[in-house]
């Protein structure tokens, strides 16, 4: 609990959502925000963050203060509620000084139903609600505030805030400042790979983060990290009553094992039926634990319209997280430790799904936290064939396919396939090779152009200006 102004931290990470947090506080007028995310991926740091901006912060935990539940029991009058509050802390609740914060909302559904009276009511405070598991509380109410109410999603530190977080920030310049005519120097590609590789078993949830910048020492980092899982685990009983957390749990180290694959139900184990199964991953999809991407024929946009949702992929919300849970689950992961630190890095993005893993996290990451974004891929579902797109993305109007690859040679086959059927004329390798961009003449569709752009694995935040 915070009251008032107070010291937020010593060490606070920058984060992206931080410019669009700032941008709604100094707006003339602004609707309540409901910060959405997975625990622990830094939502309640970065109010308090955003809090220095302002006079007076009041913050209440629904968790940690079940007792301030009542002031939202017997009616929602607002005006009611910050009187209190204020006189309870000792802080003024005053619009345009103060920023009103509900942390884990989701203990208390009258507090998120209040939201949208404190748009109507008080619609020039500044108030922010979050919660780590809200999307469950929010799907048992009948409504609240749909349009009066303006959501954000926070997801666990990108590549890019983890090299800003390591005082990387000459690194990144320099990295920003390339171009596929102009690649890096190989000394500085070189650091980037390696940071790379760092990032891969750091991952990017700020504990962890932390503990690295602070520690440099791996072992420290996964004592956090099995801390996290077992925090996630410690919330199955609160994915309602329907499903089993066993089961829960069996589904969210499958997920690890089967990262990137098609999942398939049936290799859960534990006796389960597979609508079981099914409603277990729905679960952990919710909470943001899990998150899908989703076959499309991609014959135009949006992807959604030609989803199909019976074959989808899952990625876990963070690579360390992800090391982790194979190490629970296979009892031992120091091979693939041993190679993401020692490997050459063609063997590196051919081993396993990391790289896989980390361009669709990153993919995801550098969208806008205004809106739910979606992930999609495409397989050809024809039994003889094994053509598969990595991951597809819509630059403008235009579909755009991305392979995730190492080599310079070899492994396009499904892309100019791809290509080829959907008549397209621009595609992402990424890997991590340096920046760079080819042409291929297609000589079996008149000789059509096709031109592919070289992404950096370490530089997914710069694709769409690659492109």
């Amino acid at each position: 609990m915070h009251i008032g102004n107070q010291l937020i931290g010593a060490m606070y990470h920058k984060r992206l959502i931080d410019g669009y947090l700032k941008e709604w506080a100094e707006r003339d007028t602004h609707k309540p925000v409901l910060l959405r995310g997975a625990r622990q991926v830094g939502k309640s740091t970065a109010v308090r963050n955003l809090s220095k901006q302002f006079e007076y912060f009041v913050e209440i935990n629904f968790e940690k203060q079940p007792d301030y539940k009542a002031f939202f029991k017997n009616n929602l009058d607002v005006k009611r509620i910050t009187a209190q509050l204020a006189a309870v802390y000792g802080t003024p609740v005053i619009a345009g000084k103060t920023l009103l914060f509900f942390d884990e909302v989701q203990s208390c559904p009258e507090a998120i139903m209040a939201l949208r009276f404190f748009k109507e009511d008080m619609p020039d405070l500044h108030i922010i609600a979050a919660g780590s598991l809200l999307e469950f509380a929010l799907a048992e109410l009948p409504t609240f505030g749909v349009g009066r109410i303006h959501s954000m999603f926070m997801y666990p530190m990108t590549f890019d805030e983890f090299l800003e977080a390591n005082g990387e920030d000459l690194l990144l310049q320099a990295r920003n400042d390339a171009t596929s005519d102009n690649p890096l120097p190989q000394p500085l590609h070189d650091k980037l790979i390696e940071l790379m590789r760092i990032y891969m078993l750091v991952g990017g949830m700020p504990e962890v983060v932390d503990k690295w910048v602070s520690t440099h020492d791996f072992i420290q980092c996964q004592e956090v990290q099995d801390d996290i899982i077992v925090s996630y685990e410690d919330d199955f009983p609160k994915y309602r009553k329907k499903v089993d957390p066993m089961l829960l749990r069996y589904t969210l180290r499958n997920a690890a094992v089967q990262a990137t694959k098609k999942f398939v139900y049936t290799q859960v184990g534990g006796g389960f039926k597979i609508n079981e199964v099914k409603k277990a991953l729905e679960m952990l999809v919710l909470a943001g634990i899990l998150i899908p991407v989703t076959h499309t024929d991609a014959n135009g946009l949006p992807f959604g319209s030609e989803a199909d949702f019976s074959y989808r992929k899952m990625l876990l919300l963070d690579t360390g997280l992800m090391l982790r849970l194979l190490n629970m689950t296979l009892g031992d992961v120091t091979e693939i430790t041993t190679h993401v630190l020692t490997a050459n890095a063609t063997d590196l993005v051919n081993k396993g799904a990391m790289a896989e893993q980390i361009a669709g996290l990153e993919l995801l990451r550098y969208q806008s936290p205004n809106i739910r974004h979606d992930l999609f891929y495409w397989v050809r579902l024809s039994r003889n064939s094994q053509a598969e797109i990595d991951y597809l993305i819509a630059h403008g109007q235009e579909v755009v396919p991305i392979e995730v690859k190492a080599g310079v040679q070899g492994g396009m086959k499904s892309l100019w396939m791809f290509m080829r059927e959907k008549h397209l004329s621009k595609a992402v390798r990424c890997s991590l090779e340096n920046f760079g961009a080819f042409d291929n003449v297609d000589a079996e569709a008149d000789n059509a152009v096709r031109h592919v752009c070289i992404c950096p694995l370490y530089a997914i935040s710069m694709m769409r200006a690659l492109i």
